[in-house]
């Protein structure tokens, strides 16, 4: 795997920007940003939000050191579109990509990429003269469309684009940039290179190549998303469990490793003190393993649905000096508001369209009472069009097709056990008439062809 290494990073090598200009110098006050998440990590998958089995002591050392929020929720309960409401900052009843796949069949496997004109925070940090790289999937433009990466915003990137791709851990391919490299010790049936943990050295490659830049570096890292393959189950070869719960509990303490390497890095290249990371993952945990790993926590649901089980999300804040440590907020914020907050951090102004709020003053241990009066909504088209909102302690599910409205306590009741709309007459009048603003119709996916379910797993 050292050859594959040394030919890869010797080609991002011949790209890098040189050293940093006195104007970049001159603005390092604003920090790196490093956005670390994780594929199909459940909340209690880790050990600061319960999980008793599996080992995750750097991302536990990451919540001591910084903020872990217990109210953060996904873009999306599926892999596309949370990918593509982090990215713009416009959520599911606006972004561009609001499936895994178009109901109407658009382009190689029904993917939609985004367009030139939706604007990624990526796009807005690298106007702003930040470095920017990104590793692992994209999932939000195939090759030689024009939401490929590099048209996006990236700088540098390395990895899978298409999310199907990316179940394959031992591929004989990845993209480098607008090119297609092959993974000689992949062929033929080899193993030799497992590509998380080739995106763990472009990471480390990456920070040590622009140590002294502004960098804002995304790194949607594929563990521990199936296929279910690890090179090695570690400490849970001989536990009496399942084989693919060995192998997840394996994977999630292989990418705690990486997580380890990265922060060890910043601390040795002296940049951890300017640098934020956050930590999350895209969506909740893809099985729940109840009884044993409990990996979507104390919630109803898992991955693919808009219960919070689907939706829920571990996030980590760490940045030394600035966030104070081992703080945890119960402030409930989403995906979409993650541009907003990268732009206040590294003084970006916002597009005019986009639907979230910064998070930054929540994040440096102030309270933002806005937070919990506003709405924060989801739409998901498997199974027939149903529509979500979280307000407050209240969240509403609209099933269109059902013509079904449910509204859940959940203050008092987070397993969303019993609906409690017959009480709340004008709760539930307040978050329909949301949801009708909220939806703006999409030509990629009808709420008249809803039905069509299995697209969108």
């Amino acid at each position: 795997m050292q050859r594959t290494l040394v030919f890869l990073f010797a080609a991002v090598a011949q790209i890098a920007t040189g050293p940093a200009s006195a104007a970049d110098r001159h603005s390092l006050n604003r920090p790196n940003i490093i956005f670390l998440m994780a594929d199909d990590m459940g909340w209690g998958d880790v050990g600061c939000y319960g999980q008793k089995h599996i080992q995750t002591p750097n991302i536990d050392r990451l919540a001591q050191e910084g903020v872990r929020f217990t109210n953060v929720y996904a873009g999306a309960s599926v892999c596309a579109p949370s990918r593509s409401v982090l990215m713009t900052g416009r959520h599911l009843g606006h972004t561009r990509v609001r499936g895994n796949a178009s109901l109407r069949e658009s382009g190689p496997q029904g993917r939609v990429p985004l367009e030139p004109e939706d604007v990624t925070v990526a796009m807005l940090l690298k106007q702003a003269g930040y470095v920017t790289g990104m590793t692992g999937k994209w999932g939000l433009g195939e090759p030689e469309t024009t939401g490929i990466p590099n048209k996006k915003g990236f700088d540098e990137w390395f990895g899978y684009l298409n999310q199907q791709h990316a179940h394959t851990y031992y591929t004989d391919y990845l993209w480098k940039n607008t090119r297609r490299v092959t993974l000689e010790g992949n062929l033929n049936g080899r193993t030799d290179a497992y590509s998380h943990d080739l995106f763990a050295e472009f990471t480390l490659d990456f920070v040590r190549r622009h140590k002294d830049r502004r960098f804002f570096l995304y790194l949607p890292w594929t563990l521990p998303h199936g296929k279910y393959v690890v090179p090695s189950l570690e400490s849970y070869a001989e536990k009496d469990w399942p084989e693919d719960y060995k192998v997840h509990a394996a994977m999630v303490t292989r990418l705690d490793r990486d997580l380890g390497r990265l922060m060890t890095s910043l601390k040795e290249l002296k940049i951890d003190d300017r640098t934020v990371v956050f930590f999350c993952s895209d969506n909740g945990g893809v099985m729940r393993r109840e009884g044993i790993l409990d990996s979507v926590g104390p919630f109803r649901g898992n991955k693919g649905n808009q219960w919070e089980g689907g939706l829920r999300v571990p996030m980590i804040v760490r940045w030394s000096g600035h966030v104070a440590a081992g703080q945890v907020s119960d402030s409930p914020w989403y995906f979409a508001d993650v541009l907003p907050t990268l732009c206040e951090l590294c003084g970006v102004k916002l597009p005019d369209n986009v639907d979230g709020v910064s998070v930054l003053p929540t994040i440096l241990g102030g309270r933002q009472p806005e937070l919990t009066a506003r709405m924060m909504y989801w739409e998901q088209y498997s199974g027939g069009f149903q529509q979500a909102v979280r307000w407050g302690r209240w969240k509403g599910h609209l099933f269109k097709n059902q013509e079904r409205f449910e509204l859940y306590d959940l203050d008092a009741d987070q397993m969303e056990s019993t609906d409690v709309a017959a009480r709340h007459p004008e709760v539930v009048r307040s978050i329909r008439d949301f949801m009708t603003t909220a939806h703006v119709p999409s030509p990629n996916w009808s709420v008249t062809a809803a039905g069509n379910s299995a697209k969108n797993k």
